[in-house]
């Protein structure tokens, strides 16, 4: 694994060995080279669109077959947002990346043409540019009161799928649909990892856009949960599991561990 620190931002690259899908005759192992984007979010769609292309510098420079960015890393972690001028940065961002053979694995929110609904996506697109589809967050945050109020009445969701990456089969989760937090969504958790590790999943790629106030709650409550969550399910599920957190603000602590388990 190989890490670089930009300023605030950490860019790492985890290189995978996974054993061959069950039937396959060939015995060689399928190696994956994924580079993941801790960087900073905001609501500037120019300023995140930069902070991305500055992760694909790294991950162009480390010959990495596929970038993941956080969560609403391109529009930010909003239902307001641009549409367009998340098409336009969009349309450059996977241009570039395919031009030097990279897939995406890219969070953003996102409104689709065919419902005009707005989605928390994890984006995925192939090394050629082409788009596989996405994966929308789930387990939406929201309050504990009835009717609960928050994201949950802001953002729709599809049903969970896979996509193949480089001839392995991977999936996409964003935040909480990882570890159901009780205090921060009032959904029943519904184990998604292990649903995509029982649909084939070698690769769960993880965006994440947790909130934290940089107190003890958040060091010695919030992230041990959620870095416990991320092994014990990666482990239960026999998957692999790569992480990017948004870095913003930059002076405290983010509010899980970005990287490769």
């Amino acid at each position: 694994m190989h890490s670089q620190q930009i300023g605030y931002a950490i860019l790492l690259v985890v290189v995978m060995a996974l054993p061959m899908p069950a039937g396959e005759v060939d015995e060689t192992e399928l190696t994956l080279r994924v580079a993941t984007a801790q960087i900073p979010v905001t609501r500037d769609i120019s300023t995140n669109s930069r902070a991305i292309h500055r992760a694909l510098d790294f991950a162009i420079r480390e010959k990495a077959d596929i970038l993941l960015t956080p969560e609403g890393s391109l529009s930010g972690y909003t239902p307001k947002f641009d549409q367009a001028e998340v098409d336009k940065q969009l349309a450059a961002i996977v241009k570039r990346a395919s031009n030097a053979g990279i897939a995406l694995a890219l969070g953003t929110c996102y409104t689709e043409a065919d419902d005009k609904k707005c989605y928390n996506e994890l984006r995925f697109y192939d090394a050629q540019g082409k788009f596989l589809g996405f994966h929308t967050k789930t387990l939406l945050c929201g309050s504990l009161t009835k009717p609960p109020r928050g994201e949950i009445n802001l953002y729709s969701t599809r049903p969970l799928r896979t996509f193949e990456i480089n001839g392995v089969k991977v999936g996409g989760l964003i935040c909480n649909d990882m570890w159901a937090n009780p205090q921060c969504t009032p959904m029943p958790d519904s184990h998604l990892c292990q649903q995509l590790s029982d649909s084939g999943a070698q690769v769960v790629f993880l965006a994440i856009n947790g909130g934290r106030n940089g107190g003890e709650w958040s060091e010695q409550v919030n992230w041990p949960y959620h870095e416990s969550n991320m092994r014990m399910r990666s482990a239960a599920g026999k998957v692999w599991l790569v992480t990017a957190d948004n870095c913003a603000p930059t002076d405290i602590p983010c509010s899980a561990p970005s990287g490769g388990l």
